[in-house]
């Protein structure tokens, strides 16, 4: 069975922003999740995890339904706006997160993973409130990776960060797919998904208009960047 199973869902608030939407995310893939802001990535985030009723439609994790409590104990997901309480230490952060997944602190992975996202090990002994918004990203980033979940989605994970880190962190995902995980994830950096990603899916006006490889969507319109392939191929609704 696949890690994520997404069958005609159909949402719609004053107007509907997402109809009949099916995608199939197969074990060990990173697929990216592209569209302009407002189109209705993180709506269709938000249903995945069953932190939204779709009006039709269903969504299987690892053949279970999301609604139900053991869909969601092999993911693990990162928010867009990720905020953690400012009172914590990063350390105590990353302990009540893996406490959820029954998995105790490992210092030589955390440091590790630490040096591999480029940030100071020694940081994590500091208040979160201390963090700069990069450096939140990337303890939001660890805490994913050190869950060791089968499957991520992850909402706009390069925000806040620079193309340093941006760099770091591309290795790193490529690193945990080589783990057998699969990384479901939305971007605007549409260079980072043609660097990475295996499949990826766009959305525009309520539905997916391309559902394949990168190299496809550039071949489908003579482009040489994702980003020019894009633009023609909303362009077309």
């Amino acid at each position: 069975m696949n890690p994520l199973k997404i069958t005609q869902i159909t949402k719609e608030f004053s107007s509907k922003v997402l109809d009949e939407i099916s995608l199939d995310v197969k074990n060990n893939e990173i697929f990216g999740f592209i569209g302009l802001n407002g189109q209705g990535k993180t709506t269709l985030i938000k249903i995945i995890l069953d932190l939204l009723d779709q009006d039709n439609g269903e969504v299987e994790i690892f053949g279970v339904s999301r609604v139900l409590p053991e869909a969601r104990k092999r993911l693990c997901y990162l928010p867009e706006k990720f905020q953690p309480s400012l009172h914590q230490t990063g350390r105590d952060f990353l302990n009540f997160v893996l406490g959820f997944y029954g998995i105790k602190y490992n210092e030589i992975e955390a440091y590790e993973i630490c040096k591999n996202l480029e940030l100071n090990y020694e940081f994590l002994n500091q208040k979160i409130s201390k963090f700069s918004k990069g450096m939140t990203q990337k303890l939001g980033l660890m805490a994913v990776f050190l869950s060791n979940a089968d499957l991520i989605i992850l909402d706009e994970p390069m925000s806040g960060l620079d193309p340093q880190a941006r760099i770091a962190l591309k290795k790193e995902l490529l690193a945990y797919q080589k783990k057998g995980k699969t990384i479901f994830f939305s971007s605007h950096i549409l260079s980072d998904m043609d660097e990475i990603c295996d499949n990826i899916a766009v959305l525009h006006n309520t539905k997916i208009r391309y559902y394949g490889t990168p190299q496809g969507l550039k071949n489908k319109h003579s482009k040489n960047n994702l980003d020019q392939a894009f633009l023609h191929e909303i362009a077309q609704y």
